[in-house]
């Protein structure tokens, strides 16, 4: 790769605009090996994702997990495909696009959405909004908790780009949202759409992806970030201690994960014969593998064989309007000084009203 790629064609015409990048995990371009191998292996290549020295997992990588894993993820990736293609990709795209639409108002923005491993690249889009005429460029990793695995490998992915540009645009970041009131709201709002047609369980579980037990060790700020969520989430709904778990769920490898672990806790619910239980997962704000398959297939049959008895997964966020609506205000409050004049001066009121209920709405503890 040369030191810096090629810049944009420059239009003197060509009116400066600000980027907004959404950036999500990224999905197989198909539910089959062959499909699976390159994108595991770009996934689990990442020093970020696997903190094990090179000499050592390469060939663990190489010789075992990429000859069997793509056979077995594709099946169960096959098990949630849509005729539209992978969810993840399908919601995501939906966000942008309605996020686009509500920041229409706001001055000549571009929305767009990459994918940290798999297409379309952070590379890609970043050359796209670029040639759009983006000077000023906001990212916003979907994911509401920071985690060095996750937010950090996409904010790499960013940075790496930028070192290779020569021309830089002005950069912004969304670190996280964890406890920002919309999301909560908005998450409230969801479990309480289900709860108003299904009724209510005797236990909600809150399941957030685990990371290895280390990192938190070592100073990620992941489990503190999800404990404040579910703390914030059971405050809006209502709900005593008892009433209420937060697990960790995809553990890979033999190492120590964050627990309790979202299996071993759906088990134990089981066997205590437990009436009924529901499972939302609010890190994920779009539905995926780990939602569809791993919680709604693989862990209600763990419930269910250890003498469970009813069973409900509570979808993600997707493209509900109230989520659509918080990732608005996320970008328009980082936004702040970039937007024109005459927009700030007639929109930031009703922003500031919009956030100051539901603070109200979420009480002191938020």
């Amino acid at each position: 790769m040369p030191r810096f790629l090629a810049e944009p064609a420059f239009r003197h015409d060509q009116p400066a605009s600000i980027g907004v990048l959404l950036i999500n995990l990224g999905t197989p371009a198909a539910p089959t090996a062959q499909a699976l191998k390159p994108y595991l292996r770009e996934f689990l290549s990442d020093p970020r994702v696997i903190e094990i020295p090179r000499l050592i997992w390469w060939p663990i990588l190489n010789g075992i997990i990429l000859q069997t894993r793509p056979r077995k993820s594709a099946e169960k990736y096959a098990s949630i495909w849509t005729p539209q293609g992978s969810p993840l990709k399908v919601f995501t795209e939906r966000q942008t696009a309605l996020l686009r639409e509500a920041l229409a108002a706001a001055g000549p923005i571009q929305v767009e959405y990459a994918m940290r491993y798999g297409q379309p690249s952070v590379a890609s889009v970043i050359a796209k909004l670029r040639a759009a005429g983006c000077n000023r460029l906001l990212v916003l990793p979907l994911y509401p908790q920071y985690a060095a695995s996750s937010t950090g490998s996409a904010l790499d992915a960013v940075y790496k780009t930028l070192l290779h540009s020569r021309n830089q645009p002005e950069l912004r970041v969304v670190r996280n949202f964890h406890d920002h009131p919309g999301y909560i709201a908005a998450l409230a709002e969801r479990i309480e759409q289900h709860w108003a047609s299904h009724g209510r369980p005797e236990q909600l579980v809150m399941s957030f992806h685990g990371v290895p037990r280390r990192s938190l060790d070592l100073g990620d700020p992941y489990h503190c970030e999800c404990q404040k969520t579910g703390r914030l989430l059971a405050e809006r709904l209502g709900l005593a201690a008892e009433q209420y778990r937060v697990t960790f769920q995809s553990r890979f490898g033999r190492a120590e994960w964050l627990k309790p672990y979202t299996s071993e806790t759906l088990a134990d619910l089981g066997a205590r014969k437990t009436r009924r239980v529901d499972v939302v997962c609010p890190g994920f704000v779009a539905d995926c593998l780990e939602t569809l398959e791993e919680i709604a297939m693989e862990n209600k049959a763990v419930f269910l064989n250890a003498g469970g008895g009813e069973y409900h997964y509570i979808p993600a966020l997707n493209d509900q309007a109230a989520f659509i609506e918080t990732l608005r205000d996320l970008a328009l409050d980082h936004l702040s000084g970039w937007l024109p004049q005459d927009w700030n001066a007639e929109h930031e009121a009703g922003l500031l009203a919009r956030r100051l209920q539901r603070a109200r709405e979420l009480g002191a503890s938020a």
